[in-house]
């Protein structure tokens, strides 16, 4: 079974139980009860057999009596099967209820504690509740181990110098406990990369919550953030555990942090010196250990000298510094990133084996990219969805790709736009096949509706001087010319 599944429940019949009573005719009872709702029953009239017994059999969850005669103790017997393994459930039964014994069941690990004698249909509930909690636990540290594979930074794609230098910064960020600010153009990735500092951190067990502080308005960013007492304010039904506390241990990541209020600059300010905050409405402070990872695509150093954002803030929160990189920076990235995209969106189409075409991946690579990774995300999952062959071809990709400028003469720094350099291709295949549209269509590889629409949009109906050529360039213009720039 995949450990993601679910555990065993009592009509999968698989789950297996560990009964340990000295009394024959209750241990009888109680393992009839339980194999007649599916699950496999071990028995135990002592401590000492059930040691044994779990040793050599896996247990997922045992019933054990309080008091079990001689010098057995039920609860000593918890202890020790939860020491060998912490993940087994435990279930206390007992005749003599006392509160003293019922917290020190608790405080051993016992899931619950009942008194006998018991309703069937209230053991069974138990049971079934105990083995559902031990699922979810246990699908919790499938998950959070799922992420911290995902978010390793082996994983974050990118070969060119700009990101490898990032990712040694990273390296070394992740193995101290310090503030990071993460600064770059929106788009870049930042909360990929925060999250791939926490899940290499020493805090990857412990929670990451993430919150975007230019989305929420002030009075409700700084509730979300402190938490509030139960009648701060009308809607306060009940008290509310801000994200400073409910990611203790673990990291809390502030996106956008340039977008927050100058009052609650303040207020956070104090949180973050005193490692402790006010929820809203409460008279005591409440304690917290988190790292703190922000993240800006604002110029915080001018929002200082604007009086926008506090300099001691930034201080607090600019120990260590991660500049990512705009993707026009490292193009050599752009067939990597387009390439896992594709991989990402045609499982989810339900296509397999797509690929780009030379001419679509040329203008992948030569666009600026001003929304970055997510944008080229955005575009080929809009190519998968589009195109109809197997291929990616130019006419799948938006038109703004086609327009932007390259470098075609880098020994002269002539530079023509993509729409002229398809203007001028279009042209010289038409010339070729002598004007014959369905034959060019072919041979660009596209629809015919797709060549005239192509026709239209380049004017290329009109006389030929709207092109670029590519065997002579414009020629640049005279140093007066631009005098009176």
């Amino acid at each position: 079974m995949s450990e993601a599944q679910a555990w065993p429940t009592s009509e999968q019949g698989a789950a297996r139980l560990l009964v340990v009573e000295d009394e024959e005719l209750m241990r009888m009872i109680l393992s009839q009860l339980l194999r007649g709702e599916g699950y496999e029953v071990l028995e135990a009239h002592d401590a000492e057999v059930a040691r044994s017994v779990f040793e050599r059999e896996k247990v997922d969850l045992a019933i054990i009596d309080l008091n079990l005669g001689g010098a057995s103790n039920g609860l000593d017997l918890l202890g020790w099967l939860r020491d060998l393994d912490p993940e087994v459930m435990g279930i206390i039964l007992t005749a003599y209820a006392s509160v003293e014994s019922a917290v020190d069941a608790l405080h051993k690990g016992a899931y619950d504690y009942i008194t006998k004698p018991f309703a069937n249909d209230h053991l069974k509930a138990v049971v079934r509740n105990a083995l559902a909690q031990k699922s979810l636990f246990r699908e919790n540290r499938f998950l959070r181990r799922e992420l911290r594979e995902k978010y390793r930074f082996e994983n974050i794609i990118g070969n060119s110098d700009t990101i490898q230098q990032v990712f040694r910064m990273m390296e070394k960020v992740a193995r101290s406990d310090s503030s990071v600010l993460i600064t770059g153009e929106s788009g870049t990735g930042k909360e990929l990369f925060a999250r791939a500092i926490h899940f290499s951190s020493d805090r990857a067990h412990n929670r990451f919550l993430p919150i975007n502080c230019g989305a929420l308005p002030e009075s409700l960013l700084e509730s979300e953030l402190f938490g509030y007492k139960r009648g701060a304010f009308t809607g306060a039904a009940q008290d509310k555990i801000g994200l400073l506390k409910s990611a203790d241990k673990g990291t809390l990541f502030l996106d956008e942090i340039g977008e927050m209020p100058a009052q609650l600059q303040v207020k956070l300010l104090r949180a973050l010196q005193e490692r402790e905050c006010y929820p809203v409405g409460a008279n005591e402070p409440v304690a917290f250990d988190v790292r703190v990872i922000c993240a800006t695509n604002r110029d915080l150093d001018q929002e200082v000298e604007a009086g926008r954002f506090r300099e001691e803030l930034l201080y607090r929160i600019n120990v260590i510094t991660l500049a990512l990189p705009p993707l026009r920076e490292r193009r050599d990235d752009v067939p990597l990133l387009a390439d896992y995209f594709l991989r990402k969106f045609e499982k989810r189409a339900g296509r397999v084996g797509m690929r780009f075409s030379k001419g679509a991946m040329r203008l992948l690579v030569n666009y600026h990219w001003p929304g970055n990774v997510r944008e080229l995300e955005n575009t080929v999952e809009r190519a998968v969805i589009l195109a109809e062959t197997d291929v990616i071809h130019t006419h799948d990709l938006p038109e703004k790709l086609s327009s932007s400028r390259v470098v075609v003469d880098q020994a002269g720094g002539v530079e023509v736009t993509l729409e002229e350099l398809e203007r001028e291709h279009i042209r010289r295949i038409l010339d070729k096949v002598e004007g014959d549209k369905a034959k060019a269509a072919r041979v660009l590889g596209i629809h015919l509706s797709t060549l005239y629409r192509k026709i239209q949009r380049l004017k290329l109906d009109e006389s030929p001087q709207s092109g670029a050529s590519l065997t002579a360039p414009p020629k640049p213009r005279e140093p007066h010319a631009e005098k009176g720039l």
